[in-house]
């Protein structure tokens, strides 16, 4: 995938991250129980925090393009979307069905993360 459509990626998450979390703060606040406001919040969190992750993945693979950069972001793209995804339509009542693929983004995330030593630890120590 090329840096230009990942970066749109990553600014689009960015963007949701604000509109969510402003939602939640204001349009929410008054409609949903404490419980679900804490889900939404949490997803807002977890996608803000993997946003920055993913820019600076980005930003690393233009100075160093390593084999398994594209790994770490898609697995955290997927996170993302699974993790945060299904915490915001759980939180908004969605059917309890999607419980179970919240913690099958949580996986995701720390797959990439894992992955993400995985790639740092195979990169050639730079000569002096």
């Amino acid at each position: 995938m090329p840096s230009r459509l990942l970066w749109l990626v990553a600014a689009l998450s960015g963007l949701g991250v604000v509109v969510l979390g402003a939602w939640g703060a204001h349009g929410l606040a008054d409609q949903l129980d404490a419980r679900a406001l804490n889900a939404w919040h949490t997803g807002v969190r977890y996608q803000a925090w993997h946003t920055l992750a993913f820019m600076m993945i980005l930003i690393w693979r233009e100075v160093v393009a390593l084999k398994g950069q594209r790994l770490v972001l898609m697995l955290w793209g997927t996170g993302v979307v699974l993790f945060s995804g299904s915490l915001y339509l759980l939180a908004l009542g969605g059917p309890a069905l999607l419980g179970p693929i919240t913690p099958l983004g949580g996986l995701a995330m720390m797959a990439g993360w894992v992955m993400l030593a995985v790639t740092a630890l195979r990169r050639r120590p730079e000569p002096s």
